[in-house]
C-alpha cells in the first residue's frame, strides 16, 4: 500500500528523478513570495526540497492556511533548478507543484525562531516549547545520532556475549549516595518503593542466578542538583556485569566498546588502548581531581618541603602546591592579576602568588622578594625550572589545596588555550580508598558500599578504615567521568562486616539488602561490573557543554519539566488512594 502523504523524503531526489512525479510532505521552512510565483523551502528530518508554484490563483484559497512550520503535502513534477543550491542533497532540483494541501495548521507567531543559527531564545523558553526546538537542525540530529550510539553500544556488547536482561523500577531504597525517588504504596500503606539509583542490587542478584554476562541500557533515578553535564532526577547507563570476573577483565570490556564508540562516530583521535592507570591519591595530588583532563599538559606538585623555611605569612602551616606553566612568563601583568582574581573570588583561595622566572634565572613576581637564592635552586630543582617559566603558588589545608589547584589548573588550561585539541584522552582511575569522613566526622563509604575491599577480611578488621582501598575505578575522559565500576563483595560475612564500618548493623543490612545478603549464601560467584553514562558519552561525541542538548526532553536547571508541567500538584484523591497527607504551607509549594 503506498503512503498517501508522500512517495519520497524531503532529502532524497536528485537530478537522477528529473521528471517523475511524486509527492512529498514536511513542514515549512520559507516561504518567498515573488509575485507571480511563490517558492516554498519544505523540510523533514532527512533534508529540504524546494516547491515552485507559478499557478498562484489556482492556490489562492490555501495560501492563506500556509506560514511556516506548518505541515504540508504537495504533488508535482521533478525538474532541474536554474539556480543550484549546491549545499543541499537536493539542490539541482524542485518540484512543480500541481496539488498541496495542509496538513497541520500552525500559529502564525511562533515562541522563537526555530531554525536560527544563533539560537538566542532563553533556554527555559525553549524547554517550554521542546518540541518546536527539536525541530532545530543541530539539536534534532543530536537526538537521532544518540540513537545511532545506542544502537552501536548494543552491537557491541551483543559481540562480547553480553545478554541484555531489564530489571525492575519500581525497587527499595539503596545508598547509592544520592537521596531517593520514593513512589508510595496503594496496596501496601505507609510503605514506599524507591526508583534506582541504579540496577546494583538486581545486577549482582543476576551473577548469582548463574547470567554470566549482563547488560542493559538503564534508567537511574538520583534526587540531586543538577549541573552542566548531569541531568537532574534522571539519566540512563550502559549497566553491565561479569561472573567470574576480575578488575582487568572489566577494564578489557570498557577498552573495547568505547573506543569503538568512539571512533564510530567521531573523527576525533581516540587513545589508544590500554588507558593509562592513575591511582586515585595520585591523580588528587597531580591533577586536584579524581577526573583530570589530560589534554591539559599542567602538572600540579607540592612544594611545601621548599618552602618550608620561606619567611611568607600565607604559606604558614599551609600545604603549598605549584603550578609551573612553561614560557607563561610571556603573559602580561594584566593576566597574573586576573587569575589572583580568579582564585580569590570565584575559588575561594585566601590568595594566588606567582613569579616569573627571566634571563640568567631571575625571579620577578607577587613574591620574589620572598625567594632566597637557596629556596629558588630548591624550586628550579624541583619543578625543572626554565628561562620564561612561570610558576603559580596556592596553599591551603590538606584536602582543600588539591581541589584549589585542581580548578587553578583547568583554569589556567583554558586561559592559555593549552588543551590538546581533536582528541579524546582517557584513563582509569584506579584504587580509591574504600572509606571517607562524612562532613560530621563519621566513617561513610567512598564510593559504591558494595565493592570488594583490598585486602578482603583482613583489611577490615586490622587496618585503618580510611587506609583501606577498594577495587573501585572509574573511567574518565577529557576531565568527564565517564563510567564507574568495581568488583563486587560477594561474601556475607565480609559483607557484614564492610557495613558495620559505616555505622550499620547487621540488622540494617538483613534488613535493607536481605534479598543480596541471602543470596551471597547460595554459591555467589566473584563478580564485577561497571556503568559507562550514556548521556554523558554522546554529549562528548556531538561535543556538547550541555547535558540537556542531547536529551529528548529535559529538565531544566531547577529539575522542573516545563513541557509536561512536571512536578505537579495532584488531587486530593489521589493522594487519599496511596495514604499520603500533605504537611506543608500553600506558600511553600
Amino acid at each position: 500500500m503506498k503512503n498517501k502523504y508522500r512517495t519520497n523524503s524531503c532529502g532524497e531526489l536528485t537530478i537522477k528523478d528529473k521528471d517523475k512525479y511524486v509527492r512529498i510532505a514536511g513542514w515549512v521552512q520559507k516561504i518567498r513570495n515573488l509575485g507571480g510565483m511563490v517558492f516554498i523551502d519544505l523540510r523533514d528530518e532527512t533534508g529540504i526540497t524546494q516547491l515552485v508554484i507559478s499557478d498562484i490563483e489556482k492556490f489562492s484559497e490555501v495560501f492563506n492556511e500556509i506560514n511556516t512550520e506548518c505541515t504540508i503535502s504537495a504533488y508535482g513534477k521533478v525538474v532541474e533548478r536554474a539556480s543550484k543550491n549546491l549545499k543541499i542533497s537536493t539542490g539541482e532540483i524542485e518540484i512543480i507543484v500541481e496539488e498541496i494541501e495542509v496538513l497541520g495548521k500552525c500559529k502564525n507567531v511562533l515562541p522563537f525562531e526555530i531554525n536560527s543559527d544563533k539560537n538566542e531564545a532563553r533556554e527555559d523558553l525553549r524547554l517550554e516549547y521542546r518540541f518546536l526546538d527539536l525541530r532545530n537542525e543541530k539539536l534534532h540530529k543530536n537526538i537521532l545520532l544518540r540513537s545511532e550510539i545506542l544502537h552501536t553500544i548494543r552491537e557491541e556488547m551483543r559481540k562480547l556475549n553480553f545478554v541484555e536482561i531489564q530489571t525492575p523500577i519500581l525497587a527499595n531504597s539503596s545508598p547509592e549516595g544520592a537521596r531517593d525517588f520514593l513512589v508510595p504504596s496503594r496496596l501496601h500503606p505507609g510503605e514506599f518503593y524507591a526508583l534506582p539509583q541504579a540496577p546494583q542490587q538486581f545486577k549482582q542478584l543476576l551473577m548469582i542466578s548463574g547470567f554470566s554476562r549482563y547488560f542493559q541500557i538503564a534508567p537511574c533515578f538520583r534526587d540531586e542538583d543538577p549541573r552542566a553535564d548531569r541531568s537532574p532526577g534522571e539519566f540512563y547507563q550502559l549497566d553491565f556485569e561479569m561472573s567470574f570476573a576480575t578488575q582487568e577483565d572489566i577494564f578489557e570490556i570498557l577498552e573495547t566498546v568505547i573506543p569503538s564508540v568512539f571512533k564510530k562516530h567521531s573523527d576525533w583521535k581516540v587513545d589508544k588502548t590500554p588507558f593509562i592507570r592513575i591511582p586515585y591519591k595520585e591523580s588528587m595530588e597531580k591533577y586536584g581531581t579524581d577526573k583530570p583532563d589530560l589534554r591539559n599538559p599542567l602538572i600540579i606538585e607540592d612544594v611545601t618541603k621548599q618552602l618550608e623555611y620561606m619567611d611568607f605569612k600565607g604559606f604558614e602551616g599551609k600545604i603549598i602546591k605549584a603550578i609551573k606553566v612553561q614560557n607563561g612568563a610571556n603573559n602580561s601583568r594584566k593576566f597574573f592579576d586576573n587569575m589572583v582574581k580568579f582564585a580569590t573570588e570565584e575559588l575561594g583561595a585566601s590568595g594566588l602568588s606567582w613569579i616569573k622566572i627571566g634571563e640568567n634565572k631571575n625571579i620577578t613576581g607577587s613574591i620574589a622578594k620572598f625567594i632566597s637564592e637557596e629556596i629558588k635552586q630548591k624550586l628550579i630543582e624541583k619543578l625543572d625550572i626554565k628561562e620564561d617559566d612561570a610558576v603559580f603558588f596556592i596553599a591551603d589545608k590538606n584536602g582543600v589545596v588539591q581541589k584549589l589547584a585542581g580548578n587553578l589548573r583547568i583554569e589556567l588550561g583554558k586561559r592559555l588555550n593549552l588543551l590538546e585539541e581533536n582528541c579524546y584522552r582517557f584513563c582509569l582511575i584506579v584504587d580509591f580508598p574504600m572509606y571517607e569522613l562524612s562532613d560530621e566526622g563519621t566513617i561513610d563509604f567512598c564510593h559504591n558500599p558494595f565493592s570488594m575491599p583490598q585486602g578482603g577480611l583482613d583489611a577490615l578488621e586490622n587496618k585503618d578504615p580510611l587506609d583501606i582501598y577498594a577495587y573501585q575505578y572509574d573511567l574518565v575522559c577529557n576531565g568527564y567521568e565517564i563510567a564507574s565500576g568495581a568488583v563486587r563483595n560477594h561474601d556475607p560475612e565480609l559483607m557484614v562486616k564492610a557495613f558495620e564500618i559505616a555505622g550499620y548493623s547487621r540488622e540494617d543490612v538483613e534488613k535493607r539488602f536481605g534479598a543480596l545478603f541471602n543470596a551471597f549464601m547460595y554459591g555467589a560467584p566473584p563478580h564485577a561490573g561497571a556503568a559507562p553514562g550514556i548521556d554523558r558519552i554522546i554529549m562528548l561525541i556531538e561535543h556538547e557543554d550541555n547535558i540537556r542538548n542531547v536529551i529528548a526532553f529535559p529538565k531544566n536547571k531547577k529539575a522542573r519539566d516545563l513541557l509536561m508541567r512536571a512536578p505537579s500538584k495532584v488531587s486530593e484523591q489521589q493522594l487519599k488512594d496511596v495514604h499520603i497527607k500533605i504537611d506543608i504551607e500553600d506558600d511553600e509549594v
